[in-house]
């Protein structure tokens, strides 16, 4: 089976981090957390593309792809996860998220304060890695 392939951006602005938030209700059980943005990669489009346009299609964000900070995979999906500096745009839900979101599948964008990352329900691979992106941006403002 061919795994599904992804593009993620880490998004960071002013000790910010921008990340998806999601609630999903299935039988009664209630599952929150929050994702880094993304989505699958289409045919003829880089990777770099694709995360480009996923944050436009999710966030209304125009990015720019800096580099690749790490690879997050599982039984199913490969994910690339890069560093992305935020050019413009409207912080706000668009795309399918908006258009799939309803109480049982819930979709929210937000900004959490770096202070707060261990504190918020986030794959520990992806917290490292919004870790690192934030440590790159801090060594550069030194």
């Amino acid at each position: 089976m061919n795994k599904r392939v992804s593009g993620r951006a880490i998004i960071i602005k002013d000790d910010e981090v921008y990340l998806m938030f999601r609630r999903k209700i299935k039988d009664g059980i209630k599952n929150e957390y929050y994702a880094i943005p993304g989505g699958g990669q289409e045919d003829n489009e880089t990777i770099e593309e694709c995360v480009i346009r996923e944050i436009k299609e999710e966030f209304n964000l125009d990015i720019k792809v800096l580099d690749l900070l790490g690879i997050v995979e599982d039984d199913k999906n490969i994910g690339y996860v890069y560093d992305t500096e935020l050019l413009g745009g409207e912080f706000k839900l668009s795309g399918e998220e908006l258009e799939r979101n309803r109480k049982d599948n819930y979709y929210e964008v937000r900004k959490v304060n770096m202070k707060d990352i261990d504190k918020i329900e986030l794959l520990d691979e992806n917290r490292e890695l919004v870790k690192k992106s934030y440590a790159r941006k801090e060594k550069k403002h030194e």
